[in-house]
């Protein structure tokens, strides 16, 4: 069975289009097919519903994808590791990310890229349930998200820090006065918030409720640029973690005030699949992580050490 076969098997996932898969392998598409019949063959069962167009797997196609998934992933770390025995580890890590903590990531990147240059850094922007999914499926190493609200399972954790809460409203708004806000009050703005798959926006429909009340969000999204972009335009308001200050802190025609501290905090963190061996891009960037420096310059960002201004 060539290793070849099942790389054509995992893009044809990842495209659903023969014609991309094959261009993600840089194979022609009548290569990637040979390639997908002999895989077949090798099996003794189809594992693609043909068409003229791609229709989906099997079942037992199905199961295969997941052995797929993870020989190619030991594949890789074999390589990761035997680069690192030469003396200069190699390879790729890929990270998912929850949206709210992306203005952090690069406290954990550049010192990580510094460290280790031959190591090419993929970060995806995924919401808490996609980072669980890809640390099963071996196509993520490793990831940063929410460690309590919503526990995690079959993962390793370093926790980094809490998230504290800021509105983020206009100046020429009701609120101009003021120096913090309760959640009640937030609740009256015209809000622009994350979409309700985004464990960030159901924390704060949480926090909504402890308060007693309900917030309709006139605008839902599932990127943070996009709220970011509606804060600046001067019509709505948002609510986000505190490291969004520096993304932000340069509009003075906002005001960032923060939340009341009752409600939830919660605590985000480095999350690794739970299992030996770790692959070593991902203990790589356990050890990274688990630096003082790395460790404060988190705390510092999120407000924990210091003024939270």
């Amino acid at each position: 069975m060539l290793i070849r076969n099942l790389q054509y098997l995992v893009a044809l996932e990842r495209e659903h289009h023969f014609a991309r898969a094959a261009q993600a392998c840089n194979a022609t598409q009548p290569a990637l097919s040979a390639g997908l019949k002999q895989l077949e063959e090798d099996l003794g069962f189809l594992l693609v519903q043909r068409g003229q167009r791609f229709q989906g797997f099997t079942l037992e196609g199905q199961r295969v994808l997941q052995w797929a998934h993870r020989i190619l992933a030991e594949l890789s770390h074999l390589e990761q590791d035997a680069s690192a025995l030469r003396g200069r580890l190699e390879g790729r890590l890929r990270l998912g990310v929850v949206p709210t903590a992306l203005p952090l990531m690069a406290l954990i990147t550049t010192p990580f890229a510094q460290a280790f240059p031959d190591v090419a850094l993929s970060i995806l922007s995924l919401t808490s349930a996609d980072i669980q999914r890809g640390l099963d499926d071996f196509s993520l190493d490793a990831g940063v998200t929410y460690l309590d609200n919503e526990p995690l399972a079959r993962v390793r954790t370093v926790a980094l820090y809490h998230e504290r809460y800021f509105l983020f409203t206009p100046k020429s708004g009701p609120l101009v006065e003021r120096e913090r806000v309760t959640w009640a009050e937030a609740a009256q703005m015209p809000l622009c918030l994350l979409t309700p798959d985004m464990q960030n926006r159901r924390i704060l429909d949480a926090n909504f409720g402890a308060a007693g009340v309900a917030a309709r969000a006139a605008i839902t999204t599932n990127s943070v640029l996009t709220l970011v972009a509606h804060v600046r335009s001067g019509n709505w308001s948002c609510i986000l973690p505190e490291a969004f200050r520096a993304v932000l802190g340069d509009d003075a025609s906002l005001l960032m005030l923060p939340l009341e501290a009752s409600g939830l905090q919660p605590a985000v963190g480095l999350v690794m699949p739970d299992r030996e061996p770790l692959s070593p891009s991902a203990r790589a960037l356990h050890d990274t992580v688990e630096s003082a420096g790395v460790r404060a310059a988190f705390r510092q960002a999120a407000g924990e050490i210091g003024s939270a201004g």
